[in-house]
Protein backbone atom coordinates (compact mmCIF):
# COMPACT_ATOMS: atom_id res chain seq x y z
CA UNK A 1 0.00 0.00 0.00
CA UNK A 2 1.40 3.21 -1.40
CA UNK A 3 2.21 5.63 1.76
CA UNK A 4 0.37 8.26 0.72
CA UNK A 5 -3.01 5.88 1.31
CA UNK A 6 -1.30 4.87 4.25
CA UNK A 7 -1.19 8.41 6.68
CA UNK A 8 -4.68 8.59 5.37
CA UNK A 9 -6.18 5.67 6.90
CA UNK A 10 -9.07 5.77 9.56
CA UNK A 11 -9.49 3.49 12.09
CA UNK A 12 -12.78 1.94 12.38
CA UNK A 13 -14.89 3.89 15.17
CA UNK A 14 -15.40 1.90 18.43
CA UNK A 15 -18.58 2.88 19.85
CA UNK A 16 -17.76 2.81 23.90
CA UNK A 17 -20.18 1.82 27.10
CA UNK A 18 -21.40 5.35 28.31
CA UNK A 19 -20.53 5.61 32.19
CA UNK A 20 -23.38 5.28 33.86
CA UNK A 21 -22.61 7.92 36.71
CA UNK A 22 -22.76 11.36 34.37
CA UNK A 23 -25.73 12.96 36.45
CA UNK A 24 -25.35 11.16 40.13
CA UNK A 25 -23.55 14.27 41.82
CA UNK A 26 -24.21 17.28 39.85
CA UNK A 27 -27.02 18.29 42.20
CA UNK A 28 -25.36 17.11 45.02
CA UNK A 29 -25.00 19.55 48.42
CA UNK A 30 -22.72 19.18 50.73
CA UNK A 31 -24.66 20.05 54.40
CA UNK A 32 -22.14 22.23 56.55
CA UNK A 33 -23.66 21.05 59.50
CA UNK A 34 -23.97 17.31 59.29
CA UNK A 35 -20.02 17.79 58.29
CA UNK A 36 -19.79 19.57 61.52
CA UNK A 37 -20.82 17.28 64.23
CA UNK A 38 -18.97 14.42 61.96
CA UNK A 39 -15.75 16.65 62.50
CA UNK A 40 -16.48 17.14 66.12
CA UNK A 41 -16.76 13.69 66.69
CA UNK A 42 -14.10 12.07 64.67
CA UNK A 43 -11.58 14.69 67.22
CA UNK A 44 -13.37 13.27 70.26
CA UNK A 45 -12.31 9.44 69.47
CA UNK A 46 -8.86 10.49 68.05
CA UNK A 47 -7.83 11.69 70.98
CA UNK A 48 -8.93 8.54 72.62
CA UNK A 49 -7.39 6.69 69.92
CA UNK A 50 -4.35 8.45 70.32
CA UNK A 51 -4.18 8.07 74.09
CA UNK A 52 -4.55 3.97 72.95
CA UNK A 53 -1.35 4.15 70.74
CA UNK A 54 1.10 6.58 73.00
CA UNK A 55 0.29 3.85 75.71
CA UNK A 56 2.24 1.37 73.72
CA UNK A 57 5.57 3.93 73.85
CA UNK A 58 8.62 2.79 75.51
CA UNK A 59 7.48 -0.81 76.26
CA UNK A 60 9.43 -3.13 73.84
CA UNK A 61 7.67 -5.83 75.59
CA UNK A 62 4.44 -5.70 73.66
CA UNK A 63 5.18 -5.93 70.06
CA UNK A 64 2.48 -7.56 68.79
CA UNK A 65 0.00 -4.99 70.66
CA UNK A 66 1.16 -2.20 69.03
CA UNK A 67 1.71 -4.01 65.29
CA UNK A 68 -2.14 -5.49 65.53
CA UNK A 69 -3.08 -1.27 66.67
CA UNK A 70 -0.87 0.02 63.78
CA UNK A 71 -2.24 -2.43 61.34
CA UNK A 72 -6.24 -2.02 62.63
CA UNK A 73 -5.40 1.78 62.19
CA UNK A 74 -3.98 1.36 58.78
CA UNK A 75 -6.24 -0.89 57.61
CA UNK A 76 -9.34 1.05 58.43
CA UNK A 77 -8.36 4.00 56.86
CA UNK A 78 -7.52 5.77 59.79
CA UNK A 79 -3.45 5.89 59.44
CA UNK A 80 -3.44 9.39 58.36
CA UNK A 81 -4.31 10.47 61.58
CA UNK A 82 -1.63 9.87 63.49
CA UNK A 83 1.53 9.63 60.46
CA UNK A 84 3.97 10.85 63.21
CA UNK A 85 3.15 8.84 66.00
CA UNK A 86 2.95 5.55 63.82
CA UNK A 87 6.27 6.05 62.04
CA UNK A 88 7.81 7.14 66.09
CA UNK A 89 6.56 3.70 66.73
CA UNK A 90 7.67 1.61 63.85
CA UNK A 91 11.20 3.00 63.71
CA UNK A 92 11.51 2.06 67.49
CA UNK A 93 10.46 -2.16 66.50
CA UNK A 94 13.01 -1.65 63.84
CA UNK A 95 15.82 -1.16 65.80
CA UNK A 96 15.20 -4.23 67.59
CA UNK A 97 12.83 -6.18 65.03
CA UNK A 98 16.12 -8.69 63.62
CA UNK A 99 17.63 -8.96 66.99
CA UNK A 100 14.72 -10.13 69.03
CA UNK A 101 13.34 -12.70 66.26
CA UNK A 102 13.33 -16.12 68.23
CA UNK A 103 10.26 -14.73 70.31
CA UNK A 104 7.81 -14.00 67.67
CA UNK A 105 5.47 -16.64 65.91
CA UNK A 106 4.78 -16.17 62.63
CA UNK A 107 1.81 -14.30 62.42
CA UNK A 108 3.67 -11.44 64.16
CA UNK A 109 7.24 -12.02 62.19
CA UNK A 110 5.47 -11.78 59.37
CA UNK A 111 3.58 -8.66 60.12
CA UNK A 112 6.25 -6.70 61.53
CA UNK A 113 8.00 -7.21 58.08
CA UNK A 114 5.28 -6.01 56.07
CA UNK A 115 4.86 -3.06 58.48
CA UNK A 116 8.00 -1.68 58.04
CA UNK A 117 8.78 -2.36 54.29
CA UNK A 118 5.41 -0.67 53.94
CA UNK A 119 7.22 2.03 55.45
CA UNK A 120 10.32 2.29 53.59
CA UNK A 121 12.33 -0.06 56.32
CA UNK A 122 14.69 -2.64 55.00
CA UNK A 123 13.69 -5.23 56.96
CA UNK A 124 15.43 -8.01 56.40
CA UNK A 125 13.52 -11.82 54.75
CA UNK A 126 16.63 -13.57 56.95
CA UNK A 127 13.98 -13.06 59.68
CA UNK A 128 11.53 -16.02 57.80
CA UNK A 129 14.68 -18.73 58.15
CA UNK A 130 13.51 -20.11 61.44
CA UNK A 131 10.32 -21.29 60.04
CA UNK A 132 12.29 -23.05 57.46
CA UNK A 133 12.58 -27.31 57.94
CA UNK A 134 15.23 -29.30 58.42
CA UNK A 135 18.28 -28.58 55.89
CA UNK A 136 16.30 -24.96 55.43
CA UNK A 137 14.37 -26.82 52.32
CA UNK A 138 10.87 -26.00 52.85
CA UNK A 139 8.52 -23.96 55.43
CA UNK A 140 8.04 -26.63 58.57
CA UNK A 141 5.11 -29.00 58.14
CA UNK A 142 3.42 -27.70 61.35
CA UNK A 143 2.65 -24.59 59.66
CA UNK A 144 0.36 -25.90 57.16
CA UNK A 145 -2.34 -25.56 59.49
CA UNK A 146 -1.76 -21.79 61.07
CA UNK A 147 -4.09 -20.20 59.00
CA UNK A 148 -3.48 -17.21 60.69
CA UNK A 149 0.02 -17.31 60.38
CA UNK A 150 -0.27 -18.24 56.24
CA UNK A 151 -2.18 -15.53 55.59
CA UNK A 152 0.23 -13.05 57.76
CA UNK A 153 3.43 -14.59 55.37
CA UNK A 154 1.26 -14.72 52.76
CA UNK A 155 0.69 -10.88 52.43
CA UNK A 156 4.57 -10.02 53.40
CA UNK A 157 5.65 -11.72 50.60
CA UNK A 158 4.33 -9.53 48.08
CA UNK A 159 6.67 -7.09 49.50
CA UNK A 160 9.27 -9.44 48.18
CA UNK A 161 12.32 -7.62 46.27
CA UNK A 162 14.40 -9.23 43.51
CA UNK A 163 16.88 -12.35 44.69
CA UNK A 164 14.59 -13.05 47.97
CA UNK A 165 13.92 -16.64 47.28
CA UNK A 166 12.52 -17.21 50.69
CA UNK A 167 9.65 -15.02 49.88
CA UNK A 168 9.04 -16.33 46.34
CA UNK A 169 8.94 -19.57 48.09
CA UNK A 170 7.17 -18.19 51.19
CA UNK A 171 4.17 -16.76 48.20
CA UNK A 172 3.70 -20.08 46.78
CA UNK A 173 3.73 -22.29 49.93
CA UNK A 174 1.42 -19.79 51.20
CA UNK A 175 -0.72 -19.53 48.10
CA UNK A 176 -1.17 -23.43 47.75
CA UNK A 177 -1.95 -24.29 51.35
CA UNK A 178 -4.32 -21.58 51.76
CA UNK A 179 -6.46 -22.51 48.62
CA UNK A 180 -6.22 -26.52 50.52
CA UNK A 181 -7.77 -24.53 53.69
CA UNK A 182 -10.92 -22.94 51.70
CA UNK A 183 -11.51 -26.78 50.97
CA UNK A 184 -11.55 -27.55 54.31
CA UNK A 185 -15.28 -27.62 56.05
CA UNK A 186 -14.00 -27.65 59.64
CA UNK A 187 -12.18 -24.43 59.38
CA UNK A 188 -15.05 -22.98 57.73
CA UNK A 189 -17.04 -23.54 60.40
CA UNK A 190 -14.59 -22.90 62.95
CA UNK A 191 -13.49 -19.58 62.01
CA UNK A 192 -15.93 -18.34 58.60
CA UNK A 193 -14.26 -14.45 59.49
CA UNK A 194 -10.54 -16.24 59.01
CA UNK A 195 -12.27 -17.56 55.57
CA UNK A 196 -13.70 -14.68 54.45
CA UNK A 197 -10.05 -12.89 54.72
CA UNK A 198 -8.52 -15.37 53.15
CA UNK A 199 -10.86 -15.52 50.20
CA UNK A 200 -10.22 -11.62 49.70
CA UNK A 201 -5.93 -11.69 49.65
CA UNK A 202 -6.10 -14.81 47.50
CA UNK A 203 -8.12 -12.19 44.70
CA UNK A 204 -6.57 -8.91 46.32
CA UNK A 205 -3.05 -8.76 47.88
CA UNK A 206 -2.88 -5.81 50.34
CA UNK A 207 -0.13 -4.46 49.43
CA UNK A 208 -1.44 -4.35 46.04
CA UNK A 209 -4.99 -2.60 47.08
CA UNK A 210 -5.75 0.83 46.70
CA UNK A 211 -5.81 2.16 50.49
CA UNK A 212 -9.37 3.82 50.24
CA UNK A 213 -11.40 0.47 48.78
CA UNK A 214 -9.30 -1.68 51.20
CA UNK A 215 -9.98 0.04 54.23
CA UNK A 216 -14.45 0.32 52.75
CA UNK A 217 -13.99 -3.42 52.88
CA UNK A 218 -12.13 -3.66 56.10
CA UNK A 219 -14.55 -1.64 57.73
CA UNK A 220 -17.28 -4.22 57.14
CA UNK A 221 -14.87 -7.00 57.87
CA UNK A 222 -13.73 -5.91 61.33
CA UNK A 223 -17.53 -4.89 62.49
CA UNK A 224 -17.83 -8.89 62.29
CA UNK A 225 -15.00 -9.45 64.36
CA UNK A 226 -15.86 -10.40 68.25
CA UNK A 227 -12.28 -8.96 69.11
CA UNK A 228 -13.09 -5.52 68.00
CA UNK A 229 -12.38 -2.31 69.03
CA UNK A 230 -15.45 -0.35 69.54
CA UNK A 231 -13.89 3.20 69.63
CA UNK A 232 -11.45 2.38 66.92
CA UNK A 233 -14.49 0.93 64.74
CA UNK A 234 -16.62 4.11 65.08
CA UNK A 235 -13.51 6.40 64.74
CA UNK A 236 -13.53 4.50 61.30
CA UNK A 237 -16.95 5.07 59.90
CA UNK A 238 -17.78 8.72 61.09
CA UNK A 239 -14.41 9.46 59.09
CA UNK A 240 -15.39 7.52 56.12
CA UNK A 241 -18.56 8.84 55.71
CA UNK A 242 -16.68 12.47 56.30
CA UNK A 243 -14.25 11.81 53.85
CA UNK A 244 -16.95 10.53 51.79
CA UNK A 245 -18.82 13.18 51.59
CA UNK A 246 -15.92 15.63 50.74
CA UNK A 247 -15.43 13.47 47.59
CA UNK A 248 -19.23 13.78 46.44
CA UNK A 249 -18.43 17.16 46.60
CA UNK A 250 -15.34 17.23 44.98
CA UNK A 251 -17.68 15.42 42.25
CA UNK A 252 -20.38 17.59 42.49
CA UNK A 253 -18.11 20.69 41.52
CA UNK A 254 -16.29 18.72 38.81
CA UNK A 255 -19.62 17.74 36.94
CA UNK A 256 -20.69 21.06 37.30
CA UNK A 257 -17.97 22.06 35.20
CA UNK A 258 -18.00 19.39 32.85
CA UNK A 259 -21.64 19.95 32.07
CA UNK A 260 -21.21 23.29 31.43
CA UNK A 261 -18.33 22.52 29.02
CA UNK A 262 -20.74 20.52 26.53
CA UNK A 263 -17.45 19.36 24.55
CA UNK A 264 -18.89 15.62 23.59
CA UNK A 265 -21.76 16.67 21.29
CA UNK A 266 -18.35 17.04 18.89
CA UNK A 267 -16.96 14.07 20.29
CA UNK A 268 -19.06 11.11 19.45
CA UNK A 269 -16.15 9.30 19.16
CA UNK A 270 -14.50 9.48 23.12
CA UNK A 271 -15.03 8.63 26.21
CA UNK A 272 -16.75 10.72 28.96
CA UNK A 273 -14.91 9.20 31.99
CA UNK A 274 -15.32 12.03 34.72
CA UNK A 275 -16.40 9.74 37.43
CA UNK A 276 -13.73 6.88 36.78
CA UNK A 277 -11.19 9.76 36.50
CA UNK A 278 -12.21 10.81 40.05
CA UNK A 279 -11.80 6.72 40.95
CA UNK A 280 -8.05 6.83 39.63
CA UNK A 281 -7.73 10.69 41.29
CA UNK A 282 -8.82 9.92 44.97
CA UNK A 283 -7.29 6.79 44.61
CA UNK A 284 -3.72 8.83 44.21
CA UNK A 285 -4.76 10.30 47.74
CA UNK A 286 -7.77 10.39 49.24
CA UNK A 287 -7.11 12.90 52.05
CA UNK A 288 -9.10 15.81 52.87
CA UNK A 289 -5.98 18.09 52.20
CA UNK A 290 -5.47 16.58 48.98
CA UNK A 291 -9.00 18.12 47.70
CA UNK A 292 -7.08 20.49 44.92
CA UNK A 293 -4.89 18.23 43.77
CA UNK A 294 -7.80 15.66 43.56
CA UNK A 295 -10.21 18.20 41.32
CA UNK A 296 -7.18 18.95 39.46
CA UNK A 297 -5.98 15.12 38.82
CA UNK A 298 -9.56 14.37 37.34
CA UNK A 299 -9.86 17.21 34.84
CA UNK A 300 -6.46 15.60 33.42
CA UNK A 301 -7.52 12.41 33.48
CA UNK A 302 -10.69 13.64 31.27
CA UNK A 303 -8.38 15.67 28.85
CA UNK A 304 -6.12 12.90 28.32
CA UNK A 305 -8.71 10.52 27.60
CA UNK A 306 -10.20 12.65 25.26
CA UNK A 307 -6.09 12.97 23.31
CA UNK A 308 -5.97 9.27 23.45
CA UNK A 309 -9.03 8.39 22.23
CA UNK A 310 -8.15 11.06 19.14
CA UNK A 311 -5.28 9.74 18.77
CA UNK A 312 -6.77 6.11 18.70
CA UNK A 313 -10.10 6.60 17.39
CA UNK A 314 -10.21 9.57 15.10
CA UNK A 315 -7.56 10.25 13.62
CA UNK A 316 -5.39 9.33 10.07
CA UNK A 317 -1.69 9.21 10.97
CA UNK A 318 -1.75 12.58 9.15
CA UNK A 319 -4.02 13.67 11.55
CA UNK A 320 -2.19 12.42 14.31
CA UNK A 321 0.91 14.19 13.11
CA UNK A 322 -0.98 18.11 13.09
CA UNK A 323 -2.71 17.36 16.39
CA UNK A 324 1.07 16.48 17.94
CA UNK A 325 2.09 19.51 16.33
CA UNK A 326 -0.41 21.57 18.36
CA UNK A 327 0.91 20.24 21.13
CA UNK A 328 4.40 21.07 20.32
CA UNK A 329 3.38 24.57 19.71
CA UNK A 330 1.04 24.77 22.97
CA UNK A 331 -1.16 26.72 20.13
CA UNK A 332 -3.93 26.45 17.31
CA UNK A 333 -2.73 29.61 15.38
CA UNK A 334 -1.80 29.62 12.30
CA UNK A 335 -2.40 26.23 11.32
CA UNK A 336 -4.58 25.41 8.61
CA UNK A 337 -7.50 22.70 7.66
CA UNK A 338 -7.29 21.42 11.26
CA UNK A 339 -10.57 18.98 12.24
CA UNK A 340 -13.14 20.84 14.63
CA UNK A 341 -12.84 18.28 17.44
CA UNK A 342 -9.24 18.75 17.66
CA UNK A 343 -9.26 22.64 17.78
CA UNK A 344 -11.93 21.42 20.50
CA UNK A 345 -9.99 19.65 22.64
CA UNK A 346 -6.50 22.06 22.23
CA UNK A 347 -8.81 24.67 23.44
CA UNK A 348 -10.20 22.56 26.70
CA UNK A 349 -6.05 21.35 27.35
CA UNK A 350 -5.25 24.82 27.16
CA UNK A 351 -7.52 26.46 28.88
CA UNK A 352 -7.13 23.64 31.84
CA UNK A 353 -3.66 24.92 32.10
CA UNK A 354 -4.01 28.17 31.80
CA UNK A 355 -6.31 28.05 34.75
CA UNK A 356 -3.30 25.63 36.75
CA UNK A 357 -1.19 28.86 36.46
CA UNK A 358 -3.24 30.65 38.14
CA UNK A 359 -3.78 28.62 40.89
CA UNK A 360 -0.45 27.92 41.14
CA UNK A 361 0.99 31.72 40.91
CA UNK A 362 -1.25 31.90 43.91
CA UNK A 363 0.16 28.35 45.98
CA UNK A 364 3.59 29.88 45.33
CA UNK A 365 4.39 26.66 43.34
CA UNK A 366 4.42 29.17 39.42
CA UNK A 367 8.10 26.65 39.29
CA UNK A 368 5.93 23.62 38.46
CA UNK A 369 3.81 25.07 35.53
CA UNK A 370 6.18 24.85 32.55
CA UNK A 371 7.64 21.09 33.63
CA UNK A 372 3.75 20.12 33.40
CA UNK A 373 2.87 21.59 30.46
CA UNK A 374 6.44 19.67 29.20
CA UNK A 375 4.86 16.68 30.13
CA UNK A 376 1.56 16.98 27.72
CA UNK A 377 3.93 17.60 25.01
CA UNK A 378 5.62 14.56 25.87
CA UNK A 379 2.83 12.19 26.40
CA UNK A 380 1.47 13.73 23.22
CA UNK A 381 4.58 13.18 20.82
CA UNK A 382 4.51 9.62 22.78
CA UNK A 383 0.87 8.41 21.66
CA UNK A 384 1.52 9.52 18.07
CA UNK A 385 3.90 7.15 18.23
CA UNK A 386 2.23 4.55 19.36
CA UNK A 387 -0.27 4.88 16.73
CA UNK A 388 2.46 4.88 13.85
CA UNK A 389 3.48 1.36 15.62
CA UNK A 390 0.47 0.26 16.37
CA UNK A 391 -0.79 0.59 12.87
CA UNK A 392 2.11 -1.82 11.87
CA UNK A 393 4.51 0.89 10.20
CA UNK A 394 7.77 0.73 12.16
CA UNK A 395 7.20 -1.74 14.18
CA UNK A 396 8.92 -1.61 17.29
CA UNK A 397 11.37 -4.23 19.48
CA UNK A 398 8.79 -4.90 22.69
CA UNK A 399 11.57 -3.39 25.05
CA UNK A 400 11.42 -0.10 23.02
CA UNK A 401 7.56 -0.44 23.38
CA UNK A 402 7.63 -0.39 26.89
CA UNK A 403 10.31 2.68 27.08
CA UNK A 404 7.91 4.82 25.32
CA UNK A 405 5.07 3.36 27.77
CA UNK A 406 6.59 4.87 30.79
CA UNK A 407 5.49 8.13 29.02
CA UNK A 408 2.02 7.10 27.87
CA UNK A 409 1.50 6.10 31.73
CA UNK A 410 0.42 9.27 32.21
CA UNK A 411 2.45 9.09 35.75
CA UNK A 412 4.70 12.56 34.77
CA UNK A 413 1.42 14.59 33.44
CA UNK A 414 -0.28 12.72 37.08
CA UNK A 415 2.30 14.12 39.39
CA UNK A 416 3.02 17.33 37.88
CA UNK A 417 -0.21 18.47 38.18
CA UNK A 418 -0.57 17.63 42.01
CA UNK A 419 2.47 19.30 42.37
CA UNK A 420 1.07 22.74 43.57
CA UNK A 421 -1.31 21.69 46.02
CA UNK A 422 1.21 19.44 48.01
CA UNK A 423 2.41 21.56 50.50
CA UNK A 424 5.79 19.10 51.09
CA UNK A 425 6.85 20.34 47.25
CA UNK A 426 8.35 24.31 47.92
CA UNK A 427 10.96 23.62 45.40
CA UNK A 428 11.57 22.55 42.12
CA UNK A 429 13.85 19.98 43.10
CA UNK A 430 11.35 17.26 43.32
CA UNK A 431 10.27 18.16 39.72
CA UNK A 432 14.15 17.72 38.75
CA UNK A 433 13.83 14.24 40.39
CA UNK A 434 10.60 13.55 38.29
CA UNK A 435 12.31 14.48 35.15
CA UNK A 436 15.22 12.49 35.91
CA UNK A 437 13.03 9.33 35.28
CA UNK A 438 13.76 7.56 38.43
CA UNK A 439 13.54 3.55 38.59
CA UNK A 440 10.35 4.00 40.86
CA UNK A 441 7.95 5.34 38.23
CA UNK A 442 9.20 3.13 35.33
CA UNK A 443 8.67 0.35 37.70
CA UNK A 444 4.99 1.52 38.59
CA UNK A 445 4.49 2.62 34.83
CA UNK A 446 5.63 -0.44 33.34
CA UNK A 447 2.91 -2.46 36.09
CA UNK A 448 0.18 -0.58 34.60
CA UNK A 449 0.79 -0.57 31.29
CA UNK A 450 1.09 -4.82 31.18
CA UNK A 451 -2.14 -5.26 32.95
CA UNK A 452 -3.92 -2.97 31.13
CA UNK A 453 -2.83 -4.63 27.63
CA UNK A 454 -3.55 -7.69 29.12
CA UNK A 455 -6.75 -6.49 30.06
CA UNK A 456 -7.50 -4.90 27.23
CA UNK A 457 -5.94 -7.62 24.54
CA UNK A 458 -8.76 -9.54 23.50
CA UNK A 459 -11.16 -6.23 23.24
CA UNK A 460 -8.95 -4.01 21.18
CA UNK A 461 -8.47 -7.70 18.91
CA UNK A 462 -12.03 -8.02 18.35
CA UNK A 463 -12.56 -4.47 17.74
CA UNK A 464 -9.66 -4.40 14.27
CA UNK A 465 -8.33 -1.65 16.87
CA UNK A 466 -4.43 -0.99 17.07
CA UNK A 467 -1.58 -3.58 17.74
CA UNK A 468 -0.92 -3.72 21.47
CA UNK A 469 2.11 -4.63 23.94
CA UNK A 470 0.77 -8.41 23.16
CA UNK A 471 1.24 -8.16 19.55
CA UNK A 472 4.66 -6.93 19.57
CA UNK A 473 5.92 -9.28 22.30
CA UNK A 474 4.21 -12.22 19.84
CA UNK A 475 6.32 -11.13 16.66
CA UNK A 476 9.74 -10.69 18.23
CA UNK A 477 9.91 -14.00 20.48
CA UNK A 478 7.58 -16.37 18.29
CA UNK A 479 4.93 -16.75 21.05
CA UNK A 480 1.72 -17.81 21.29
CA UNK A 481 -0.99 -15.87 23.21
CA UNK A 482 -0.65 -18.48 25.59
CA UNK A 483 3.03 -18.37 26.11
CA UNK A 484 2.86 -14.10 26.46
CA UNK A 485 0.32 -14.01 29.07
CA UNK A 486 2.40 -16.21 31.25
CA UNK A 487 5.13 -14.03 29.97
CA UNK A 488 3.45 -10.79 30.75
CA UNK A 489 2.13 -12.47 34.58
CA UNK A 490 5.72 -12.69 34.92
CA UNK A 491 6.73 -9.40 34.34
CA UNK A 492 4.28 -8.14 36.11
CA UNK A 493 5.26 -9.48 39.51
CA UNK A 494 9.24 -8.54 38.10
CA UNK A 495 7.81 -4.79 37.94
CA UNK A 496 6.36 -5.18 42.06
CA UNK A 497 9.57 -6.40 43.24
CA UNK A 498 11.34 -3.29 40.95
CA UNK A 499 8.66 -1.18 42.57
CA UNK A 500 9.00 -2.52 46.20
CA UNK A 501 12.96 -1.94 46.32
CA UNK A 502 12.43 1.42 44.75
CA UNK A 503 9.88 2.29 47.77
CA UNK A 504 12.58 1.77 50.12
CA UNK A 505 15.73 2.94 48.09
CA UNK A 506 13.90 6.24 47.99
CA UNK A 507 13.77 6.61 51.57
CA UNK A 508 17.24 5.65 51.95
CA UNK A 509 19.00 7.31 48.87
CA UNK A 510 16.99 10.79 48.48
CA UNK A 511 14.84 11.53 51.56
CA UNK A 512 14.11 15.00 49.97
CA UNK A 513 11.70 13.66 47.90
CA UNK A 514 8.31 14.36 49.53
CA UNK A 515 6.86 11.01 50.62
CA UNK A 516 3.37 12.06 49.18
CA UNK A 517 4.75 12.09 45.98
CA UNK A 518 6.22 8.72 45.90
CA UNK A 519 2.83 7.49 47.03
CA UNK A 520 1.27 9.06 44.17
CA UNK A 521 3.77 6.50 42.28
CA UNK A 522 2.65 3.83 44.22
CA UNK A 523 -0.65 3.91 44.28
CA UNK A 524 -0.21 4.56 40.35
CA UNK A 525 0.24 0.83 40.07
CA UNK A 526 -1.96 -0.10 42.65
CA UNK A 527 -5.29 1.57 40.55
CA UNK A 528 -3.88 -0.22 38.09
CA UNK A 529 -4.26 -3.20 38.82
CA UNK A 530 -7.47 -2.63 40.44
CA UNK A 531 -8.95 -1.89 37.12
CA UNK A 532 -6.99 -4.54 35.12
CA UNK A 533 -6.40 -7.50 37.97
CA UNK A 534 -9.48 -9.11 36.73
CA UNK A 535 -8.12 -9.45 33.01
CA UNK A 536 -11.08 -6.96 31.92
CA UNK A 537 -10.63 -3.11 31.33
CA UNK A 538 -11.97 -1.07 34.12
CA UNK A 539 -12.07 2.10 32.56
CA UNK A 540 -12.63 0.85 28.95
CA UNK A 541 -15.66 -0.66 30.38
CA UNK A 542 -17.46 1.15 33.40
CA UNK A 543 -19.58 -0.87 35.10
CA UNK A 544 -16.31 -3.32 36.16
CA UNK A 545 -15.68 -0.34 38.58
CA UNK A 546 -19.29 0.27 39.30
CA UNK A 547 -19.45 -1.48 42.64
CA UNK A 548 -16.60 0.35 43.67
CA UNK A 549 -18.02 3.36 42.89
CA UNK A 550 -20.97 3.11 44.66
CA UNK A 551 -19.35 1.77 47.84
CA UNK A 552 -16.64 4.50 48.01
CA UNK A 553 -19.10 7.21 46.60
CA UNK A 554 -22.89 6.99 47.29
CA UNK A 555 -22.97 4.43 49.79
CA UNK A 556 -22.33 5.97 53.55
CA UNK A 557 -21.81 3.71 56.26
CA UNK A 558 -24.34 3.38 58.95
CA UNK A 559 -23.00 4.07 62.11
Amino acid sequence: MAASTIVNIRLPTVSYTQSTWSDTFSSFSLDDQVQQKYAEAIEALKEEAMIMLKAQEGNPTNIIEKLVLIDTLERLGLSYHFDQEIESQLQQIFVNFHDSQEEYDLFTTALGFRLLRQHRHRASSSVFDKFKGEGNKSFRETLESDGKGLLSLYEAAHLRIHGEQILDEALAFTTHHLNLMLDDPKLLLESPLLVEQVKRALQNPLHRGVPRIEARHYISLYEKDELRNDLLLKLAKLDFNYVQNMHKQELSQLSRWWKELDLMSGLSYARARLVEGFVWASSLHFEPQYSSCRIAATKIVQMLTLIDDTYDNYATLEEADLFTTLFQRWSIDEVDEIPDCMVTICRFSFNIYAEHELEAAELGKSFAVPYAIQTVKEICSAYNKGLKWGMGRNVPTFEEYMMNTVITSCLYVFSSIMIPGMESVSSKETIDWLMSQPQLVIASAKVCRLMDDLGSYQRERKEGKVLTGVDFYMKQHGASVEETTSKFVELIEDGWKELNREWMNISENNDSIPKDISVIILNYARVADSHYRSGDDGFAKPQVMSPHIAALYVEPLII
